[in-house]
């Protein structure tokens, strides 16, 4: 709990358990079957988590120093593109989702 309530206080994280207050119930709607909903909410659920752990890195890597390393931009970089890589996933899935729900 206490790293859920480290997480509230970065503004991505809240953003997106924001989201998936709107998107995890609206996943019962859009899936039809346990797929599906599973599908669509854990892909939510998974940019939540993928946050959480760039957090980590981010916060380790500041409390090494506050010098600017090569070494720390690179690991800050990476897990802000693991992120986004998870944001794009949750968005390709969504989107396949809706168009399926609107053509059946």
């Amino acid at each position: 709990m206490a790293g859920l309530r480290a997480g509230w206080g970065e503004t991505a994280f809240r953003q997106e358990a924001v989201a998936a207050v709107l998107l995890v119930p609206l996943a019962f709607y859009l899936g039809r079957t346990w797929v599906e909903v599973s599908l669509l909410a854990g892909s939510v659920v998974l940019v939540m988590v993928v946050e959480l752990l760039n957090t980590a890195v981010e916060t380790a890597i500041d409390r090494i120093g506050p010098e600017w390393h090569d070494l720390s931009k690179r690991a800050k970089d990476m897990g802000s593109a693991a992120v986004l890589l998870s944001l794009l996933l949750a968005l390709g899935i969504w989107i396949a989702a809706a168009a399926h729900r609107i053509q059946a």
